[in-house]
């Protein structure tokens, strides 16, 4: 049996030592405070000691943590396509990444107002670094995916990780969520990491690649934020990128963007599940392939239109890809009041007389437009 003590989340069993051990950590303490206001700290310690496993956590703390956040930096959370899922299947969702730490809390929110399995999630080790991030992230059924080694230690991490994967989804009926790339999408532009899949493919054992993704059951799920709280924090990465440059990650950067993901204005938000990739579509796709590397890519494809199809696009997507252009072709999609809104957020977000930055901020509102309009233009 492999040991998966290093990457893998708490059992229930550990789950009300861990709490003990941390629900006086000052961040910890914030947390909590934040969620349950005006309750004495001693009638939350009976709450979240009342917990006696993962899903106790989620379902009687962290589900009204994503509520509160909801309801002080949102106008809402609204769902389509998971009510075709089935109750006692097993799913792994692979999405859209937008934001650290929401994204993967929204989707077991949407989980568990349906009814659904909720998800063992993966979230890079560098994220997790302070011990009391360790401990919050492995109450919430996060296992851990090892970045910055060498060669010949990812090839082992990942052959381990793709190992779990399949202990998670095949043997304990677990879901399993994974973002479609290794990081957020900064531009906007999403598209799925050939390496995510290759990474899964590890474990197929004796299937083909088409029987062992058939087993585990892979729904595309598309996140849409109207607003991206952390858009301006991407900013230099974007264009850093598009420059050509080494782009150098400060300090706390990822905490920064944690905490402006979470309490940042965002509008509008929906997740849409599409349809589970099937049996069939996945012997059609290695029945078109050449190589196992081509039915990867063209499986990564796949999963990218079907993300770039579900995703909910809102009026500043529309505005942006206009003020892009200098044109009105998606005029019908906004009013003069939503234009003026767009354009007063990006004058206080954005340098004029940097015409890169202008561009590169449009781009990432306009690009979920251009994908969805190019996926269009191809069905013709």
């Amino acid at each position: 049996m492999t040991n998966y003590d290093d990457i893998r989340f708490y059992e229930d069993a550990e789950v009300q030592e861990a709490l003990k051990d941390y629900v006086k950590h000052p961040m910890i303490k914030g947390l909590l405070y934040y969620t349950f206001p005006n309750v004495p700290f001693d009638k939350i310690k009976e709450k979240v000691f009342a917990c006696e496993s993962i899903r106790d956590f989620q379902t009687k703390v962290i589900y009204h943590t994503v509520q509160k956040v909801l309801s002080k930096s949102s106008e809402g959370l609204s769902y389509s396509g998971f009510d075709r899922l089935d109750k006692d299947e097993s799913y792994l969702y692979i999405s859209n990444h937008r934001d650290i730490v929401l994204d993967t809390c929204l989707l077991n929110v949407v989980l568990y107002e349906s009814e659904l399995k909720m998800t063992a999630s993966a979230i890079g080790d560098n994220l997790v670094q302070k011990p009391f991030l360790l401990a919050l992230s492995r109450l919430n059924r996060n296992f851990l995916v090892k970045r910055g080694l060498g060669p010949r230690e990812m090839l082992k991490s990942s052959q381990k990780l793709s190992d779990y994967i399949r202990k998670l989804l095949v043997e304990e009926k677990r879901s399993v969520w994974m973002a479609q790339r290794e990081g957020r999408t900064k531009d906007g532009n999403d598209h799925t990491q050939q390496g995510v899949l290759k990474m899964l493919a590890m474990a197929k054992q004796d299937d083909s690649i088409a029987e062992y993704f058939s087993r585990l059951k892979i729904v595309p799920v598309a996140i849409s934020y109207e607003f991206d709280p952390t858009d301006v924090l991407k900013l230099p990465e974007i264009l850093a990128k598009r420059m050509e440059t080494i782009y150098i990650k400060s300090a706390n950067e990822d905490f920064k963007s944690i905490l402006k993901g979470a309490l940042g204005s965002k509008g509008r938000i929906h997740l849409t599940a599409g349809e589970t990739i099937s049996a069939e579509a996945l012997k059609q796709i290695e029945g078109n392939s050449g190589s196992v590397n081509e039915q990867i890519q063209n499986l990564t494809a796949s999963i990218d239109r079907r993300i770039h199809r579900n995703y909910k696009l809102w009026p500043a997507n529309y505005i942006a890809f206009d003020l892009l252009n200098n044109s009105s072709m998606f005029e019908e999609h906004y009013n003069i009041k939503q234009k003026r809104q767009f354009e007063r957020r990006l004058t206080r977000r954005v340098d004029f007389k940097n015409s890169l930055e202008v561009n590169s901020y449009l781009l990432m509102y306009a690009n979920p437009v251009i994908n969805q309009n190019n996926l269009n233009e191809e069905q013709r």
